[in-house]
């Protein structure tokens, strides 16, 4: 979570998720750091990105892949009602591409598209009417794109998944070590980017956007993933597309979100 006055951050907290605490936990932490900070500050607006699918017209979390109980959780609802001022939802890979797109390494470059590379895999598309959230609101869900039908099994019960074999929860679980570990081993990471090229040559041969950004934890790798990835990425691309490629890790780190709850909550990318 974090304030910001004007587009100045001035407060800023990360606590680790407690994944069995489930949806309470995490609204119990949401009401007792805003009760903090209230102390010293009186909060306008607030905007939320949040970590699986939204149905942005309702202003509800779908579901999450990842925590369980949160299907159909009118969270804008929630924290309107505990904070007492307005109060909209989004993805957080939508709202990473708005934060990157309006403060980071998107700047100029429509469309945009964000993927987020951590314990999961999300996508975030900005055009330049705002963010393009499809007819339901589940557009860039590209994390279950099918790169192996023959690959091992999702947790949403496809084979194969993008997420699956390039997520972090799943890196670790494969190979007995963290991502973060296992990107500093350039045999590994030769492997990896095979996968990884494999989803982004959709993207690419999609969308054609102007530039990919990828954040997350995995995506702060810098130039040992971005090198080799950007390779692997000429090597797959279809011979005859002009598609340029132009991948950029996120220049906000670990606060594209936070940016872009910012500028959500202003009113940017609501198209």
């Amino acid at each position: 979570m974090a304030a910001f006055d004007g587009g100045h951050m001035v407060e800023r907290i990360t606590r680790a998720t407690d994944r069995e605490g489930g949806r309470e936990w995490m609204l119990h932490q949401i009401n007792s750091i805003a009760a903090d900070w209230s102390l010293n500050h009186r909060f306008e607006r607030c905007g939320i990105g949040f970590g699986g699918p939204v149905n942005f017209v309702q202003q509800t979390v779908a579901l999450s892949t990842h925590v369980g109980g949160w299907q159909n959780t009118p969270l804008a609802a929630h924290v309107a009602e505990s904070l007492h001022i307005p109060v909209i939802l989004d993805n957080d890979a939508n709202v990473g591409a708005l934060g990157e797109g309006v403060h980071g390494a998107g700047q100029g470059c429509r469309p945009l598209f964000y993927m987020t590379l951590s314990t999961g895999i999300g996508g975030g598309i900005l055009a330049n009417g705002g963010i393009y959230r499809g007819a339901d609101s589940w557009a860039g869900e590209i994390g279950h794109l099918t790169i192996r039908p023959d690959g091992p099994e999702c947790l949403c019960g496809a084979r194969g998944c993008f997420e699956r074999m390039c997520g972090g929860l799943w890196l670790a679980r494969d190979h007995g070590r963290p991502a973060k570990q296992l990107v500093d081993d350039p045999g590994f990471v030769r492997r990896y980017v095979v996968d990884l090229a494999l989803g982004l040559k959709a993207c690419i041969m999609l969308l054609n956007p102007a530039r990919i950004v990828i954040g997350g934890g995995i995506g702060k790798a810098g130039d040992k993933l971005f090198v080799p990835l950007r390779e692997e990425l000429r090597r797959q691309m279809t011979a005859w597309s002009g598609a340029r490629i132009d991948v950029a890790p996120a220049a906000l780190g670990d606060d594209s979100v936070l940016y872009g709850a910012l500028a959500l909550a202003k009113g940017t990318g609501q198209s």
